[in-house]
């Protein structure tokens, strides 16, 4: 205990200048000894600035990393309250220490905890006024203690306090050197301990009668000096005397003034209790104190003028201010504050009950007025806007949101009274706009011909398969039915056209009108209640400049965008996903409510405009694909409408494609006359063109891509199925002139998607250009064709070239019997015949004469110098040549050419 002691007073206490007086090792009592971490209670003493000793008492702990001690808790002597000792008569190592809370503790033996309290005893008697008590402590640890006067009486008195610490002292620097003198002088005084001992042993001896006789000697100096001493010891304890009285007269005072230092102390704590609840109530009156003239607001303020509802909206306010004033949930208990909460509820029900019927009222009337004005709108293709109504109700706006929080179910009927009132009314006017659009579309004064109840329009539907005229052929797209209408002249491109300028406008006057109304409910009832969006009163000046009270919209905006433009960006990155996507939900909900058939309406005048012209699909889906992309927001009420209308469209164009399919599968051609182009073959090309108009530039081209494949796809198989089922004109040419057709369109047309398909059509019209080359061309040389493939037989038996001409079959005589009966005039007389056949198997339409006959002349020349190469190899030196030369064949095919 005592290195503990001494290690304590030299790593804690000295570098505070403070003396360890006690010191005891406890645990926590009610704990295993395992479990709980054993630290020390010291009793400390320090001086203060003012002189004053100064008791605290620690709490040491060693800390978690090391072996160093730190102090945990620290008090102060006099917040010592009460001492227990558990027990007078057993010896036991439990105590409590009464601080703030009970402390109790267990110490590591008996002798050390009654060492510890008789201490801490020691220090109240000596330094506390108001001691602290000790209960169930042994009396003979509770000892009478006299108070020193200084610290020489102490001394005498034997108090261990103050000299405990002095155990062990260090030498000074004059003992060292003195030591470090005296153990010089004797060499032996290291190596021989005891020779050095007794040395000194003898020296003291020496000095010590020297003293003696040096004292027998100087007696009458010594008496002199005791009555010296005799005499100062009288005049010390007169002192001494005086000051105990001094002393006693100043406990005294010290007593009082610590007493009164403490009153004081109470004093100073009263009045700042005393000062913060008069804050406290000042505080409370002012945020439940609501002024007369705001009361007045709400019981009887006009609700219909605007300065009326300026001072409502800020006598609302004011309640909301109270209602929800931030009080203390023990104030909230108190009479007077409940009382007035009363008061102020009352109020709020009183005023939110005639807001709700002012506006219910309101909401009514307007619906009814706007109706009204409807028919003024009803001849024009322009859907009308509701400005008027939504520039009276939004100085209510800030009311709204008072009641969104005051009366949630007020609120709610309100919205609904306002979706239910206004629905009809938009249901009327998009219902009366979409048949203007018909009649726009069907041309004016052909109301007669609008069929409203969707039976089919004749001849509207458009199809690739249908008959070729030939004087009409620009855009000729017709019917399925057997009714075949030309739909390819101006005027049916100028409808398309209109078509499509009364489509774009009907998009374009839906997109203003949603997203306006959409605008008024997100402010008017404060969809984004939590972010509270309030319009700045430079857009309110704006927008009473231009007419609008509210501003346009930009093409493309989200809810996330439209928040920032309105409250700044570092209020976006606070509203979490999930509340953004209720925000969504909660303006879809409302504007289903405001616009109930909206989507009904527009999927009936998709389906009109698809039944009148099947082109008309092409139109609205590129119209429509760029109106969804400009309302990009996912979560918009339009953005939902516009694309599930847009699905239908791609359905009905599909289905568009699919009727080309079928009837290009269906198509027939006359057997009675020559095939020539196929009347899908032409249309595909002004479908083409067309098609290539309407998509270009538009985000849905690839749409337009798939279709295109789908439908060369088909025009290439039913061109091979027409072609083997053609009686007068043969396969080959058919196939010739139908793809070599295909392959002029798509060149010109240049479409990425179908280059493969150029390709293939470029090789089917090759191959069977040569097909029927070969085939009609034949051998015109038919007996010096078949010697010629009778020496080249016994060639390849093995027979040399040379010796070709000892055969009896191949002889040169013979040789020269076939070639006389093949002059110039018998072949250009069959070349004669081979072209009327030509001429009479090619169409007019694709024009191909030149081509096969420049194709035949080539294979005729083919022919000929391989006959002539194999005359000349196996009939060297013989002389035999054909009677017609290369030149006389080119001046045949030539003539007969321009003959025809």
């Amino acid at each position: 205990m005592t290195t503990i002691k001494h290690t304590l007073q030299k790593e804690i206490f000295l570098p505070n200048d403070e003396r360890l007086v006690g010191l005891v090792n406890v645990t926590q009592a009610g704990k295993k000894k395992k479990s709980s971490k054993s630290s020390f209670l010291c009793a400390a003493l320090s001086t203060g600035v003012d002189g004053n000793t100064q008791v605290h008492v620690y709490q040491i702990k060693k800390a978690e990393k090391g072996e160093t001690f730190k102090k945990k808790v620290t008090w102060t002597l006099r917040e010592l309250k009460v001492v227990d000792g558990k027990d007078k008569t057993k010896e036991i190592a439990d105590f409590d220490l009464h601080f703030e809370k009970v402390y109790k503790w267990t110490a590591c033996s008996v002798e050390d905890k009654d060492a510890f309290i008789s201490c801490l005893w020691k220090l109240s008697q000596r330094h506390l006024v108001q001691k602290p008590e000790f209960s169930n402590v042994p009396d003979r640890l509770l000892e009478e203690i006299i108070k020193p006067t200084s610290q020489g009486q102490a001394a005498q008195e034997g108090v261990p306090i103050a000299t405990e610490l002095e155990d062990y002292q260090a030498l000074s620097a004059r003992e060292e050197s003195d030591l470090e003198s005296l153990m010089s002088n004797c060499d032996a005084a290291i190596s021989n301990a005891e020779n050095f001992a007794e040395q000194l042993s003898k020296q003291l001896s020496v000095l010590d009668g020297a003293n003696i006789h040096s004292i027998m000697g100087s007696e009458d100096q010594v008496l002199n000096l005791m009555r010296l001493l005799d005499d100062g010891i009288q005049q010390a304890e007169n002192i001494e005397s005086k000051l105990d009285s001094y002393d006693k007269i100043l406990q005294s005072v010290k007593e009082q003034m610590e007493v009164m230092k403490d009153k004081d102390t109470l004093l100073s704590v009263r009045n700042a209790n005393h000062q913060k609840m008069l804050e406290e109530i000042e505080s409370l009156v002012n945020q439940l104190d609501l002024d007369n003239k705001y009361m007045r607001s709400l019981i009887e303020g006009d609700l219909s003028t605007p300065n009326g509802i300026l001072e409502c909206t800020a006598a609302a306010q004011q309640l909301q201010r109270c209602r929800h004033a931030s009080i203390h949930p023990a104030l909230q208990k108190m009479a007077a504050v409940e009382e007035q909460m009363k008061k102020f509820n009352k109020l709020s029900t009183d005023f939110s009950r005639r807001l709700a019927h002012h506006l219910n009222n309101l909401f009514i009337h307007q619906g009814n007025e706007l109706g009204e004005t409807l028919s003024r709108h009803a001849s024009e293709l322009k859907l009308p806007q509701h400005h008027s109504s939504h520039r009276d109700l939004t100085p209510y706006t800030e009311l709204m949101a008072w009641l969104k929080q005051a009366d949630p179910r007020s609120f709610k009927e309100l919205a609904k009274v306002y979706a239910t009132n206004l629905s009809k009314l938009y249901s009327k006017e998009i219902q009366d706009f979409l048949d203007c659009a018909r009649q726009t579309m069907m041309g004016k004064g052909d109301k007669a011909k609008l069929n409203v109840s969707g039976a089919k329009l004749s001849g509207s539907s458009a199809s690739l398969g249908a008959p070729l005229d030939s004087k009409k052929r620009a855009g000729s797209i017709h019917s399925v039915d057997s009714v075949s209408i030309v739909q390819g002249s101006d005027s049916d491109l100028a409808m398309r056209h209109l078509f499509d300028q009364v489509f774009d406008k009907v998009l374009s006057e839906f997109e203003p009108v949603c997203l306006a109304e959409q605008d008024f409910c997100c402010k008017f009832f404060h969809l984004l209640s939590d972010v509270q969006i309030m319009s700045t009163q430079e857009e309110a000046d704006e927008a009473e400049d231009t007419g609008d009270i509210w501003m346009k919209q930009k093409p493309k905006i989200t809810i996330q965008e439209y928040i920032v433009e309105n409250l700044g960006e570092g209020l976006t990155s606070r509203i979490p996903t999930s509340q953004l996507r209720q925000i969504n939900e909660e303006l879809r909900t409302m504007m289903l409510a405001l616009f109930p058939s909206l989507e009904e309406d527009l999927g009936n005048f998709i389906v009109f405009a698809d039944k009148l012209d099947g082109f008309n699909s092409m139109y609205m889906l590129v119209r429509m694909s760029e109106h969804v992309t400009n309302t990009q927001d996912a979560g918009s009420f339009l953005s939902v409408t516009f694309a599930s209308s847009l699905v239908k469209v791609k359905r009905n164009f599909d289905k568009f494609v699919q009727l080309q399919i079928k009837a290009i599968e269906e198509n027939k051609v006359s057997k009675k006359a020559k095939c020539g182009i196929i009347s899908f073959v032409h249309n595909f090309e002004d479908f083409a063109n067309q098609a290539e108009s309407i998509f270009r530039g538009s985000e849905r081209h690839a749409d337009l891509d798939k279709a295109y494949q789908r439908l060369v796809k088909a025009i290439f198989d039913n061109i091979c199925r027409i072609s083997g089922d053609h009686p007068k004109t043969p396969r080959e040419v058919i196939m010739m002139e139908n793809f070599h057709h295909m392959f002029s369109i798509l060149s010109q047309l240049k479409i990425p998607c179908l280059e493969n398909d150029r390709k293939e059509a470029k090789h089917q019209y090759q191959d069977n250009l040569n097909a029927y080359t070969k085939d009609r061309l034949g051998r015109p040389l038919e007996k010096l064709h078949t010697f010629v493939e009778g020496v080249k037989s016994k060639m390849n038996q093995g027979v040399k070239a040379e010796e070709i001409g000892f055969q009896l079959a191949f002889s040169k005589q013979e040789l020269r019997k076939v070639i006389k009966e093949y002059t110039g005039k018998e072949v250009k007389k069959s070349l004669d015949h081979l072209y009327k056949k030509v001429e009479k198997h090619l169409s007019e339409d694709e024009n191909l004469y030149q081509v096969v006959w420049v194709a035949m002349q080539n294979e005729f020349i083919k022919q000929y110098n391989t006959y002539v190469e194999l005359i000349n190899k196996c009939y060297p030196d013989s002389n035999i040549t054909l009677e017609f030369s290369i030149d006389d064949v080119l001046q045949y095919f030539s003539n007969i050419a321009q003959s025809h």
